[in-house]
Parts: C-alpha cells; structure tokens; sequence
C-alpha cells in the first residue's frame, strides 16, 4: 500500500518526529510505500483565502497551485497517517488547516468522496491515558477523528492509536523514563508494521504519549 504520512509539529527534533520517523520505519519494513508531508517543514500555509474557499455551485472548481499540488499526493496514495501532538485537547492549527483546505468540496465531500482505504490518527497526549479520560476527552477526540472527518468523508478504515503520557509525569527514574519512551517508540514502530493488518475499529485506542 502507499501511505501518506502527514506530520505537524514545529521542531524536526521532537519526539513527534521520532515517533513519525519510527513509524515510517515498521511500514517500509512491512513493505508499504511511504511519502512524507512534513507540513512545517514545507511551510504550508493552513489558512484558507478565496481561492481555496469551496464553491457550492461549482463542484469542479480548481484550486490554487499549492492545494491542487496536494490533492494530487493525496489521490497518489491509498493510505494515510497524521501523526501530531495533542494541543488544547484537539489538532494542532497546522494539522486543522491542511485538512481545510485540501479536503475540499468536490474532492473530500460534496458528490466525492476520499480514495483511501485507510486512515490512521496517531496523537501524542501530553498526560496520562487515566487523565484524558478522566473527563471523555479520549472519546471526544477519536469520535471527531473517526465519525467527523473519516466518515464524512468516505474512509471506513478509520483508527486513532494515542500516545500517552509524553511528559513523562510522574516518573522521576531515569530508566524508568527511558523504558517509557522506548515503549513509545516500538509502539509506533508496531503500528505502522501492522498498518495493512487491521479491519479498523472506529474510537481504537492505543497507549503512547505526547509532543
């Protein structure tokens, strides 16, 4: 399968990016093809002027270069993965901003839908899996993920894998943190070795962690 790896986060040396990087690696090892959308280092722009704005009467209506540049990767492949930190319990401006504008009307929705056969969420949660959902916010997130976007727009293999406690809180153990974190790290390394293997199970939930 080719996937689309889309990743949001402002510094290359994050634990974002080695959790994306760690990821990419279980899927070329399970033999997938792999591109990479590293937003920020693209510098795309999230925000939506008039000429990316949808058009309700015309469902043909051509996009600026850059979007019509991205759509064009999108339909290239027949996976995607957003792997992101968690930022006021939702998705980061930039990760928001891609989606408004490249899943756009006539391509995303409005008499079309997605092409891809799958689709996985990989947020880094800054605290424990006990924390988020102490309040729903876990089902609050992944039902927006999976229901909101994927369902909307034609994706029935939709899955959000968390990764909790990114902060380390609580752990003041040097090994007990390293132990933690590698933890992270092998988990993403599973998901994306297994990314062709699962039926897909809406609101799926994964341990891991966050930024």
């Amino acid at each position: 399968m080719k996937v689309l790896t889309i990743v949001s986060h402002p510094r290359r040396e994050s634990l974002t990016f080695s959790i994306a990087d760690r990821f990419v690696q279980g899927l070329a090892d399970a033999g997938h093809e792999v591109e990479i959308a590293d937003l920020y280092g693209e510098e795309f722009d999230p925000r939506v002027f008039e000429k990316d704005e949808p058009d309700w009467d015309d469902p043909r209506k051509r996009y600026s270069a850059r979007v019509q540049a991205e759509i064009e990767r999108l339909k290239r492949n027949d996976g995607l993965a957003f792997i992101f930190p968690v930022w006021w319990y939702s998705l980061p401006a930039m990760t928001k901003g891609y989606i408004d504008r490249t899943w756009n009307y006539g391509f995303a929705y409005g008499g079309s839908r997605l092409p891809h056969r799958k689709v996985l969420w990989i947020p880094l949660v800054g605290e424990t899996e006990a924390s988020l959902k102490k309040r729903n916010f876990d089902t609050m997130i992944a039902h927006y993920l999976n229901v909101g976007l994927a369902g909307y727009t034609g994706i029935a293999q939709s899955e959000v894998a968390f990764l909790y406690n990114t902060l380390a809180e609580d752990m003041d153990n040097e090994d007990e943190i390293n132990k933690h974190y590698e933890s992270l790290f092998q988990r993403a390394y599973e998901l994306g070795l297994t990314y062709g293997d699962s039926a897909g199970n809406p609101g799926a939930d994964s341990p891991g962690r966050r930024n």
